[in-house]
């Protein structure tokens, strides 16, 4: 007789999340997309594919889902969606068509990168707030990608007008989908632009999670990472091509007391090499303190080539 963990007629979705997770394990998918480890990965693949809530309890709760018995239909879907995880080797939000960002969901799929910038949290918690003052008015969100940050932006501040944009029309296309979808339309503006050269200002503040992967890093990403746009991807030989350009372009489509919030990842080695006299501030997030800062306008005109509007 088979036991209930194989019995496909008696499967809970404990079980299921279970067995998702060892399958994931086994076939050594790559994490990073929302999530970090097999278990997560698998109850949320369980969980989206059977309609349930992202945050539904799992453990000993009296509400618990853990113990909900899982018709054999819907257990056909979710073991396809398992196989083509691991077969395809895209991010589970490609196959979702859904990212989760500081609690909010967004559509993606293969025309942009999948959403998971730190500056997110820094939105959510308010840790830039204190650099803003009742003059800010105008923000950028350079590389909006998906448009996340850039809805998010506009929910966390409902006075201030935002701006998305991206060298990427495949990506806007992805963007004008998410601020249509969270009714952000009067708020958040879209414009195709490499760079700064369409986005002439001034910016009150700049955000931005550009291309900062370096050249030795690129060629080692796993597949996860390679079904993403590599223009979304790539920074060049030390991961800062795109970033020398943005910070000799900023200052002069900056107002007065503006600042620049970036995100380089694990690239704080390259960046300080390359910005060595650049005075900033590291901002904490849940990955530590040197994955995103903060530049002032002051601070970039005193870079070389640095120039006031």
């Amino acid at each position: 007789m088979n036991s209930p963990t194989t019995d496909p007629a008696a499967a809970t979705v404990g079980q299921l999340i279970a067995r998702g997770a060892a399958q994931l394990a086994d076939a050594g998918v790559a994490f990073g997309h929302g999530t970090t480890n097999a278990r997560d990965e698998a109850a949320w693949l369980v969980l989206w594919c059977l309609g349930l809530p992202l945050d539904s309890p799992l453990g000993d709760e009296p509400d618990s889902m853990e113990n909900q018995a899982v018709a054999p239909a819907s257990q056909a879907q979710i073991a396809t969606l398992f196989e083509a995880r691991i077969a395809t080797r895209k991010p589970a939000a490609y196959l979702t068509r859904e990212a989760w960002l500081a609690g909010v969901p967004f559509y993606v799929d293969e025309r942009a990168i999948v959403p998971r910038s730190f500056i997110a949290e820094l939105l959510a918690d308010g840790s830039i707030d204190p650099w803003l003052s009742d003059q800010t008015r105008h923000v950028l969100d350079l590389c909006t990608g998906n448009g996340s940050l850039a809805c998010l932006a506009a929910m966390a501040w409902p006075e201030i007008a935002v701006t998305g944009a991206d060298i990427s029309s495949d990506a806007l296309a992805v963007a004008r989908i998410n601020v249509a979808k969270h009714g952000l339309q009067e708020r958040v503006r879209l414009i195709e632009s490499d760079g700064l050269a369409a986005c002439p200002g001034p910016w009150d503040l700049i955000l931005c999670n550009p291309p900062y992967v370096n050249a030795d890093s690129m060629a080692r990403l796993p597949d996860e990472y390679r079904a993403e746009p590599e223009l979304a991807l790539a920074g060049g030989a030390d991961g800062m091509d795109f970033i020398r350009r943005l910070l000799a372009d900023a200052p002069a489509r900056m107002s007065e007391d503006a600042v620049l919030v970036l995100e380089i990842g694990n690239e704080r080695a390259h960046f300080e090499a390359a910005f060595a006299e650049l005075p900033v501030f590291w901002l904490e997030t849940s990955a530590g303190a040197d994955q995103v800062l903060l530049i002032t306008r002051q601070a970039l005109l005193g870079l070389p080539g640095g120039a006031g509007g």
